[in-house]
C-alpha cells in the first residue's frame, strides 16, 4: 500500500511540474499578469488566530460549515505550526495540523504548507503555495492565494471585520484578476 501511494504522489508530482501559469482549465489567466505578493511579510507578527471570513470554494473545505479559522505559532527549527479548524454540519469541530516553511528570505511572503505527514515531505506535490498578496498595516486582515488564483481566502483577526474594510480589500482583489462572485462568505460564531 506504501508503495503504491508514493508511486502515485510521483506521478502526480511529475505532472504538477509540467504545469504552468495557467487556470485549472488550461486557459491562460485572463490578467495576463503573474500573482505579486506583499512586499515582506513579518513572520513573527503575522502568528496567532485568524479567523475566515470568506474563501473560494475548494474540495479540502467541503464538509466544514462555519467557526474556520487558522492558528499560526513560530517552531524551534523556524518553520510554523499551522491548526486549521472549523465546525462540521453535526456541530462537531474538525482540525487539520499541518507546517509551513518560507519560500526565499526570513522576510519572504511566499511560504509552502503541507498537512501530508513529515515522511512525505520530500515530495513537492504535498507543499502548497500560501502567498500573502493582502495585508493591512495592523496586521488585521489579510488576503491569501497561491500563483494561480484557484484559492483565495480572506482571514481576519477578529470573527467579524468592518465592511468598508472587506469592499476595500475585495476592490483591490478584483483589480488583481480574482473573481470576487466566487467568494463564500464564511458563517462564524454560533
Amino acid at each position: 500500500m506504501k508503495t503504491k501511494l508514493i508511486a502515485t504522489a510521483l506521478c502526480l508530482c511529475c505532472l504538477n511540474s509540467l504545469a504552468d501559469e495557467t487556470t485549472a482549465d488550461g486557459r491562460a489567466h485572463p490578467t495576463g499578469q503573474a500573482l505579486t505578493t506583499i512586499e515582506a511579510l513579518d513572520v513573527p507578527r503575522y502568528m496567532g488566530t485568524w479567523y475566515e471570513i470568506a474563501k473560494f470554494p475548494n474540495w479540502f473545505q467541503k464538509k466544514c460549515v462555519g467557526s474556520t479559522k487558522a492558528e499560526y505559532s513560530l517552531r524551534d527549527d523556524g518553520k510554523v505550526q499551522v491548526i486549521n479548524r472549523c465546525q462540521l454540519e453535526n456541530g462537531a469541530m474538525n482540525e487539520a495540523t499541518g507546517v509551513a516553511r518560507q519560500v526565499g528570505n526570513a522576510a519572504s511572503p511566499k511560504l509552502e504548507v503541507r498537512f501530508a505527514p513529515a515522511w512525505l515531505s520530500f515530495i513537492p506535490l504535498v507543499w502548497g503555495d500560501y502567498w500573502v498578496i493582502d495585508i493591512d498595516d495592523a496586521y488585521q486582515l489579510v488576503a491569501v492565494s497561491e500563483p494561480k488564483r484557484d484559492y483565495l481566502w480572506i482571514l481576519s483577526r477578529t470573527p467579524t471585520i468592518d465592511p468598508k474594510a472587506y469592499e476595500s480589500l475585495l476592490a483591490r482583489l478584483a483589480k488583481r484578476g480574482f473573481d470576487i462572485q466566487k467568494l463564500e462568505i464564511t458563517r462564524q460564531g454560533n
